[in-house]
């Protein structure tokens, strides 16, 4: 369905890497972003294999190894004493077993990259200060509204704008978006402000009681990307990047190893963030009409098992696929759900059983048998560029 015109609903990761895919397959495509100025906040992201082969193939490996981080050397270790628990070297064990690499990119750089990428297949592609607010479908077509009286009209709608996202409320009604009970200090650290003893391996993470600390490279070892997991009983910010207390934070995580109380007293002020994890049940079915969902609008992720960008990044992919595929609209995103709900929803759901497995574990008694990641449920041998949809 060559001759197809999409509607993207959302700027982010998610939505720019649909609107790429689009464009090499030679569909046409609009993205219409809320905001006014295009981008992203600092935050590192882990693209795991299963998502770098998307990457791989939009972008070019040379593009991708440019703006990524490869680890060498990583770490689970107890929180107390930093004491190694696993090793979870990788290198370029993933690349040689899943035929992508296992890599970690400050968020703001893959944004800009896709950005970049977009434009430069169309100038006229991103519309920002385009906050929706409707659609009517036709028997020809689909219209979103926006709340500045811009109208966009094309064959299929394809909402990515996240967890809050207002196609899916459109779609499917309001509902409850439930906090977790989960809350993360996160920050980047320049390495520069750290002791050499601190900057291996490059990435590690810290198992305590209830509390987890994550840190890894990235912008090729010149930034520490952290994030500080723990637990509330409630949440009233609306933002996902509120500004974090380091005095908080401190005493939050006071009894964990002094690499972590290193970390933690050098990120700049304006550096610190607290975002509160929330959650909302997952759906029968993401389409409905020539409108889909895709990313975290579809399937929101909790973070442990660091698939969220994953997920929106293999969407992407699949959706433009099977608008090359299909002969028409409602086949296209008939294919697209078939090949993404399952899975979609399966690591939805197993990203929040591996917080409770995280928050109830005993840390004196890890070790690789008893750890699960996103590599122990297989999700790491899915290629979406080869698989069938």
């Amino acid at each position: 369905m060559r001759n197809a015109r999409a509607l993207i609903i959302g700027g982010g990761i998610g939505g720019l890497t649909a609107a790429l895919a689009l464009q090499q397959k030679g569909i046409a495509v609009s993205v219409y972003e809320a905001v006014a100025k295009l981008g992203e906040v600092g935050a590192g992201v882990t693209i795991t294999p299963n998502s770098c082969h998307v990457l791989n193939h939009l972008l070019g490996e040379d593009v991708v190894a440019s703006i990524c981080h490869v680890p060498v050397s990583g770490a689970i270790k107890h929180y107390l004493t930093g004491e190694t628990l696993i090793d979870t070297r990788r290198g370029d064990g993933p690349k040689l077993q899943y035929g992508a690499n296992y890599c970690q990119v400050h968020r703001a750089d893959l944004h800009e990259t896709l950005a970049a990428a977009v434009r430069a297949n169309d100038p006229d592609c991103l519309h920002v200060a385009h906050r929706f607010v409707g659609l009517e479908e036709t028997a020809t077509g689909i219209t979103a509204s926006f709340a500045n009286g811009a109208t966009a009209s094309g064959d299929v709608l394809l909402g990515c704008d996240g967890i809050r996202s207002a196609v899916r409320r459109q779609l499917w009604g309001d509902e409850e978006i439930k906090f977790t009970g989960f809350v993360a200090f996160r920050g980047l650290v320049p390495t520069d402000r750290l002791a050499p003893e601190f900057l291996e391996p490059d990435s590690a993470a810290f198992a305590g009681r209830g509390h987890t600390f994550t840190r890894y490279k990235v912008r090729h070892g010149e930034l520490y990307n952290f994030v500080a997991f723990t637990r509330r009983d409630e949440w009233a910010a609306e933002g996902w990047s509120e500004p974090g207390e380091l005095d908080e934070m401190l005493a939050e995580f006071h009894d964990f190893a002094p690499e972590v109380q290193a970390i933690m007293r050098a990120v700049p002020p304006d550096q610190l963030y607290k975002w509160g994890l929330f959650d909302r049940p997952p759906l029968d079915r993401w389409t409905k009409g020539r409108a889909t969902l895709l990313g975290d609008a579809a399937h929101p992720m909790t973070p442990f098992l660091a698939q969220g960008a994953a997920m929106a990044i293999e969407d992407g992919l699949i959706m433009a696929r099977a608008l090359e595929a299909a002969d028409d609209w409602q086949e296209a995103l008939e294919r697209y759900e078939a090949a993404r709900y399952e899975r979609g929803t399966f690591v939805m759901c197993e990203s929040h059983v591996n917080a409770e497995r995280i928050y109830k574990r005993d840390p004196d008694k890890i070790d690789r048998k008893t750890h699960r990641n996103a590599e122990s449920l297989g999700l790491y041998d899915y290629n979406p560029v080869t698989v069938e949809i």
